[in-house]
């Protein structure tokens, strides 16, 4: 996966300090997400409550199970294949997802916010993004082909 003990340590210690301010973190994520892209507001509930609880716990299980990858990737396989199927996510809005988690980290850490804690978190987040969008084009490319069967036969 090519992240370092060092790697992980920055980002679980940096997510703990995140996770009092939870909601100020998920804030600073959709306010900057959707001044990022703000044709992707449609895909969001007008009241954020729920989505924004969502996001922090879902952050949570990734960062508490990058030290079990076994475990954690076939739960973000499965993200990703929901995110394709049923948002229609694609791979270029993980771009803007990643940038505006990496300003609301940079925000709400403060000072404990440095180039090493930047590097660490584009690593882990770049890992579990692509993880995400292969699963996604996976399954999207298999409903396809599941639907081009179905035509063929019907």
């Amino acid at each position: 996966m090519g992240l370092s003990p060092e790697d992980l340590s920055l980002v679980q210690k940096s997510w703990a300090k995140v996770v009092p301010i939870a909601s100020v973190a998920a804030d600073l994520f959709y306010t900057k997400l959707f001044e990022l892209d703000p044709e992707l507001r449609p895909l969001f509930p007008s009241d954020l409550a729920d989505q924004k609880k969502k996001l922090m716990a879902m952050i949570s299980v990734a960062v508490d199970g990058l030290t079990d990858l076994e475990a954690l990737v076939p739960a973000v396989q499965d993200l990703g294949r929901r995110h394709a199927k049923y948002y229609k996510v694609t791979a270029p809005m993980f771009d803007t997802v990643g940038a505006a988690l990496l300003d609301a980290l940079e925000k709400g850490l403060g000072e404990g916010w440095d180039e090493e804690h930047k590097e660490a978190w584009t690593l882990v987040y770049g890992v579990l993004s692509k993880t995400m969008i292969d699963a996604g084009e996976e399954s999207t490319a298999s409903d396809v082909d599941e639907k081009k069967e179905e035509e063929v036969t019907a």
